[in-house]
């Protein structure tokens, strides 16, 4: 590596050490093009308009509720030691999504992965960094055997997400939900701690 090059890598630094800084988010966890920063109950506001996006709404299946009620349900998850939240940032400190890790089961090794991203930043492999960088979490730091998620077979935008993240789909569950009037087939997809560890790619702590 040349010394310009290492210049530059440190003014990278120190622009990201600004950017935390400035937005008040100190980072708790770094992916390769994201970081994570703890879900505060005063970011309702913020998850409730990312909630409330028809296209969001659509495909998670979400009914948007009221900003006070959102409020109350993050007062209550803040004391669930059974979930990780997380707020996903850009270098800058732009918060452009929520993550988590819900579900626990620190015995057995299982948990299941939640992700919503910011309708503006869809389609730029933020998803995917934040999906790799919350893997690399779980089985890099927690005794985590088994990561789970669940979507609408419709939503080929989350699926495509899971797969590139080195998730499996292992089976559907027929008619498991009711949305907008259909019953719709929820496809349920993994990650063993086995699979992870044989993924190609940096780690978050080599990023």
């Amino acid at each position: 590596m040349s010394e310009n090059e290492m210049g530059s890598e440190r003014d990278d630094a120190d622009a990201g050490a600004d950017a935390d800084v400035a937005t008040g988010r100190v980072p708790c966890w770094r992916g390769r093009a994201v970081a994570f920063a703890p879900l505060d109950v005063d970011d309702a506001e913020l998850m409730h308009g990312w909630r409330s996006d028809p296209v969001a709404a659509h495909e998670i299946g979400l009914w948007p509720r009221s900003l006070s009620a959102l409020r109350e349900r993050l007062e209550r998850d803040r004391d669930d030691h059974d979930r990780d939240d997380f707020l996903v940032l850009l270098p800058d400190g732009t918060p452009i999504g929520h993550i988590a890790l819900v579900d626990q089961d620190m015995v057995d090794g299982t948990a299941e992965v939640l992700l919503m991203m910011d309708p503006g930043y869809r389609g730029r492999s933020h998803g995917t960094d934040a999906l790799d960088a919350l893997t690399d979490f779980a089985f890099g730091e927690l005794p985590m055997q088994r990561l789970q998620a669940v979507t609408h077979t419709t939503n080929t935008a989350a699926l495509t997400v899971l797969a590139r993240a080195g998730f499996v789909q292992e089976g559907i569950r027929r008619s498991a939900c009711l949305h907008r009037g259909r019953r719709l087939d929820v496809a349920v997809l993994s990650l063993l701690r086995g699979e992870w560890e044989a993924l190609a790619r940096p780690r978050s702590w080599d990023a």
